[in-house]
Formats: C-alpha cells, structure tokens, sequence
C-alpha cells in the first residue's frame, strides 16, 4: 500500500506494509495523480517544481490540456473526435513529444518521454489511462458525459486493462506517421 504524504515539492509516496489478512483487498482510492513529481528532479543541482514551471500553461486559459502521442494514428484520429465533438472548444492539445507536454508530463508524475498514455492535465489534477478518457468524454457533447458517467462504474483495473491492451498495439493496428499531423 502507498500513501501520499505532503512534501516541500508536493507530495511523496511512502510505502506501508499491511498485516496479511488485509493485503489481498483493493483499496478504496486506486488511483491519485499530483502536480508535482513524486522525486523532485533537479535541474542544474537545484530541485525543480514542476507544477509552478508549468503554472503559465493556465495562467491565461484555464482549459484542460489533453496530451496525446503525436505520431499514433489513433491518438490523432482521437483528437479529431474530441475536436468534432466539443462545440464549446473546452479542451487544448498538446503532443507528448513537444516540450510542452514534457513539462506537463513532469507535472503529472509521469517520465517525460513516457508516451504510453493519454493525459489530461487540468489546473489542479492530472488524469492518465481510462481515467483520462472518461474525464475527457464528460467535456465534450451529448451523449458522451452520459455514457462516462456509466462507465465510471466498470472498475478501473478492468477499465485500465482494456486500455493498455489498446494502447500496447496502437501502432500495429493503426499505424503511425511520421509527424505530429495536428
């Protein structure tokens, strides 16, 4: 079991072993994504606080940002769904590749190069996997908030598993360009 305790930086996951009588039980949170990185990195020997050097991203456009892998056919094909079908342009996106979205792949807790998953990075919160994908779908048109409302209800271990198993063979069964194309 991890909990997240407040740092200097944000917060650090501290480990705790639990008695074996309770081990095999799923927790009640899953899953909880910080702004910060859980071991601050450091950038010329300094410490570096990934959620204030990103804080301009939000500064004059509060709008979540969607992180997508920019040369995965189906993640573009993604971002033109979302674009389609959010009429009230609620959403920004930025590839994984750029240096935006390393930034904010830092600010989710995430390796910077890890291009494994979609991310929406709100103001305050960052979702990954599944959890992106359902927060995504409550910002676009009707029917989409309905449906990930009811889909909240798959858990998330069956919601995750689906998921990377898309995500492991999106360039075999979509392809992928050679350029970001969006």
């Amino acid at each position: 079991m991890a909990l997240l305790v407040p740092a200097a930086a944000g917060c650090a996951r501290l480990s705790v072993s639990l008695p074996a009588h309770v081990r095999g039980h799923r927790p009640l949170v899953t899953r909880f994504t910080t702004l910060a990185t859980l071991s601050p990195a450091t950038r010329g020997g300094e410490a570096v606080d990934w959620a204030e050097a990103t804080s301009s991203f939000f500064q004059g456009d509060s709008r979540p940002i969607m992180l997508f892998d920019g040369v995965c056919n189906l993640c573009n094909g993604g971002v033109k769904f979302v674009r389609d079908n959010d009429r009230n342009r609620s959403i920004r996106f930025e590839a994984l590749q750029s240096e935006a979205g390393m930034k904010l792949l830092r600010r989710s807790g995430r390796a910077p190069d890890d291009i494994s998953s979609v991310v929406l990075v709100e103001k305050e919160r960052s979702y990954i996997k599944s959890e992106a994908v359902l927060k995504i779908m409550e910002y676009i048109n009707l029917p989409f908030p309905q449906l990930a409302f009811f889909l909240q209800f798959v858990p998330l271990f069956i919601r995750d598993f689906v998921y990377d198993n898309v995500a492991n063979n999106r360039y075999t069964i979509f392809g992928r360009s050679e350029s970001c194309e969006i």
